[in-house]
């Protein structure tokens, strides 16, 4: 069914809607006050502006959407469903790891393991018994490896000949060299699995094995007694550990939460507070990028869906779109009353000045991710000098009528709006991209010549099209006289033409050098989209009169 047909068909209500690919595979989830309206945004032309969204709607084949009866369960359903099927455009918050999963495997001698998941859901590894999830936070490890000695599993990958240091720190029995059965290290798995999965508690354990060293000791058998009182305190040192934590997580009644964003990624650092003893407990920080409404409201809401509990008062920097379902939503899945609060970092009070650090944290975090960029970029290109200067130009029809051009200007790789330019097409015929190209790269510079003004020469021209619109960029600036570099970037691919050259670059996804261009490029859509629609309003607003 075509998109606009299934579009037709979405009702005016509240709800959750989810994107799918060729495959079926859902893709993004998202949610909305009136699901027509917001997922008819989706395909209007002016949703070219942000290109990772354009990115999404190019791929999606089939829409769904599911009815809510508010807004309140359009947030808790849609948090429920991006858990289950984990779309690959929505915000992955990193820390959802911090619930773990464990996996005893399937040898004829098993191992524990950490079990991962991949972003489909699925676990790692070949099969297994997945338990879980279990421990908070960084003990996941301790409690692994705790886990192990308690119970000597072996934790070689492959079985060795002779016995390793682990069985001569009493941590294993070695089974590789027949040191225990099959039959009596099952046991100690199986007895694994009933606490793992519920089905034996810690307690009874304990008891067990207390019984087992007074029957060692009165057989005089020190030794084993020895090595299960070791046990025991091993235990009673994991258990500690996990009620501290725990106590540390559950008393917290502030958090922190300062947000800034380019136009392509939004950065959340939290900080957790106790108020009653003045201190900082723990802090992190997040990374998402800018993919339809993945913002502040929607990084708070999957951040606390995942926590354990919610504290009292949440503080961020921005005003948000829906403060008040955010804070409904919340009080209904912890329990107890939650004020969102907007403040800022100037303010005198204790929160104040830790949103204060916050946001200086993140501007040196971006200010640093910037200039490794910077930096990656002139490697990548193998350019003269730092492209500290990028000038990006695009070119856009309005029918056969007029057609619009746009450059966008970045300045230490970050936008700089006085540099930006718009034109209407004089000279080039509509639909000639070449001829518009060398039209509008020649009015830009020549204006630049004429005044004297040189230090407005950029150190990168980036072109967005393919070979075509490459060479009839650089040919205008060889005609001006000048000497910048000239690259292309081709949308379907991401395929990096270099007119010095002559050659094809392909920077992987995760290249701080590509996201710079792709920045540049992004922009550029946004300043020329929004020009052209503007000429076409005043071109209805001329044919109704």
């Amino acid at each position: 069914m075509q998109i606009t047909s299934r579009i037709k068909q979405f009702p005016q209500s509240p709800g959750v809607y989810l994107m799918k690919d060729k495959t079926g595979r859902v893709i993004y989830i998202g949610k909305a006050k009136n699901l027509r309206k917001r997922i008819s945004s989706y395909f209007v032309e002016k949703n070219e502006i942000y290109w990772k969204t354009s990115k999404l709607v190019s791929k999606v084949e089939d829409l769904e959407f599911i009815v809510t009866d508010n807004e309140t369960e359009a947030f808790l359903l849609e948090s429920n469903l991006i858990k289950k099927y984990r779309p690959l455009f929505n915000i992955e918050l990193k820390d959802q790891q911090r619930y773990a999963y464990l996996k005893i495997t399937n040898e004829k001698f098993p191992r524990l393991l950490v079990a991962r998941r991949n972003r489909n859901g699925e676990f790692y590894g070949s099969g297994g018994e997945i338990y879980g999830p279990l421990v908070q936070g960084g003990s996941k490890f301790l409690s692994v490896g705790l886990l192990r000695k308690l119970f000597k599993v072996r934790v070689c990958n492959t079985m060795p000949k002779s016995p390793c240091l682990e069985f001569f720190i009493k941590n294993c029995d070695a089974p590789c060299i027949n040191n225990i059965s099959q039959n009596e290290y099952g046991n100690k798995i199986q007895s694994l699995r009933n606490i793992l999965s519920g089905k034996e508690g810690i307690e009874e354990f304990v008891s067990e094995m207390k019984s087992q060293m007074v029957v060692a000791s009165r057989q005089e058998q020190y030794e084993k007694a020895k090595e299960i009182r070791d046990t025991l305190l091993k235990l009673d040192s994991l258990k500690v550990k996990q009620k501290v934590e725990s106590l540390q997580y559950t008393n917290l009644e502030e958090e922190i939460i300062g947000y800034r964003s380019d136009l392509r990624n939004g950065v959340a650092h939290v900080i957790m507070f106790r108020r009653s003893r003045g201190v900082i407990s723990d802090r992190k920080t997040f990374e998402f990028e800018l993919i339809g409404d993945n913002k502040l409201d929607s990084f708070l809401f999957q951040y606390y869906s995942t926590a354990k509990t919610v504290p009292t008062y949440i503080y961020v920097n921005e005003k948000l779109d829906s403060k008040s379902i955010l804070e409904l939503t919340l009080e209904k899945a912890s329990g107890h009353t939650v004020n969102v609060i907007k403040i800022s970092p100037h303010s005198n009070s204790i929160q104040g000045q830790l949103m204060d650090l916050i946001i200086k944290n993140i501007n040196l975090r971006m200010q640093n991710k910037s200039d490794l960029a910077i930096s990656d970029l002139k490697t990548a290109l193998n350019l003269p000098s730092y492209p500290r200067i990028i000038d990006c130009f695009d070119v856009s029809n309005f029918g056969t009528s007029y057609a619009v051009g746009a450059c966008s200007r970045l300045v230490n790789g970050k936008p700089f709006k006085a540099g930006y330019r718009k034109f209407r097409i004089k000279l080039a015929v509509a639909q000639n991209d070449f001829a518009m190209i060398h039209e509008i790269v020649t009015r830009r510079y020549s204006s630049i010549i004429d005044k004297d003004n040189h230090e407005q020469i950029p150190d990168l021209i980036v072109i967005d099209g393919g070979k075509g619109q490459l060479h009839s960029g650089a040919n205008a600036i060889d005609q001006l006289g000048l000497e910048i570099p000239c690259i292309s970037i081709a949308k379907a691919e991401e395929i990096i033409f270099s007119y010095e050259n002559d050659r094809e670059i392909r920077l992987p996804k995760s290249s701080l050098a590509l996201r710079v261009i792709q920045l540049a490029r992004d922009e550029v859509h946004r300043f020329g989209l929004a020009y052209n629609v503007k000429l076409r309003k005043i071109e209805k607003s001329i044919h109704r009169h």
